[in-house]
């Protein structure tokens, strides 16, 4: 299936790994014009380097998108450098979890900074470019921690929830406008991220990680953790003219562990 991406400029926000490095291979093989975002200077040429040993290529571009500023003065930049983006896969920001006996006020706030502020900067950036335009696709990478919530998760979680509402918000408002919205949200998903989660749960319950990964992926219908790959695949057809009747969709993606009817 053409999903008719090839030349097409897409900006990556967090895309120097886990789902948005996956989301970075997977437009490039389609032909895309791929444009990386990330904090960390380092961690976007390793990311270029890991591309460009497969056969692909990839623009870098350091800021911190929780940053208002930032995060419009570097999406001028690539439009100024690059082009007009067509497609933004908004995979920035990760909250840190923490046992509820240590989330305070200040973890609260520290999620939104962490998890909220990037995506919805990155996304405002991004729309006052493709409103002038009248077209383009943001597919928003954010988490069953707002749907479905655990107690190690909060923080993040409560973030996740407010960009669900976010997104969906203005995806009524823009569809006018031949601007579409959607948002996936992955239930856990081998990368480092989960890590985290997984040792936490080992503390908690006294095991080891590999413990907790085996009795949370024995939750999972499924019977498995999701590959980054996966959410990947998801993103490029929403992103894509395949889906061009797709938006304000929320996608859940974690193996049919909390249906939704």
């Amino acid at each position: 299936m053409d999903l008719k991406l090839s030349r097409k400029i897409v900006v990556i926000a967090g895309g120097s790994k886990g789902i948005g490095l996956a989301c970075a291979q997977a437009f490039a093989l389609e032909g895309a014009r791929i444009v990386l975002i990330s904090r960390d200077a380092a961690n976007l040429e390793t990311a270029r380097l890991t591309l460009h040993e497969a056969g692909l290529e990839a623009l870098c571009y350091a800021a911190n998108l929780s940053d208002y500023d930032d995060a419009m003065r570097v999406i001028d930049r690539i439009e100024h450098d690059v082009g007009p983006i067509d497609v933004l896969v908004n995979s920035a920001g990760a909250a840190r979890r923490y046992d509820p006996d240590q989330l305070d006020g200040a973890a609260l706030r520290a999620g939104m900074e962490a998890k909220y502020f990037p995506v919805a900067n990155t996304q405002e950036a991004v729309l006052k470019k493709m409103r002038t335009r009248r077209r383009g696709a943001i597919v928003n990478i954010i988490g069953q921690g707002g749907k479905v919530p655990t107690s190690i998760h909060l923080s993040g979680g409560a973030a996740n929830a407010a960009l669900m509402l976010s997104s969906v918000g203005l995806a009524s408002h823009y569809a006018p406008l031949g601007i579409r919205i959607n948002a996936i949200n992955p239930g856990a998903t081998l990368t480092e991220r989960v890590n985290e989660a997984l040792d936490l749960e080992a503390g908690r319950s006294g095991g080891s990680r590999e413990d907790a990964r085996q009795k949370g992926e024995a939750a999972v219908p499924i019977g498995r953790y999701a590959r980054p790959e996966e959410v990947a695949n998801v993103a490029l057809f929403l992103a894509s003219e395949r889906a061009s009747y797709v938006t304000g969709a929320i996608i859940p993606l974690d193996g049919a562990k909390n249906p939704v009817i």
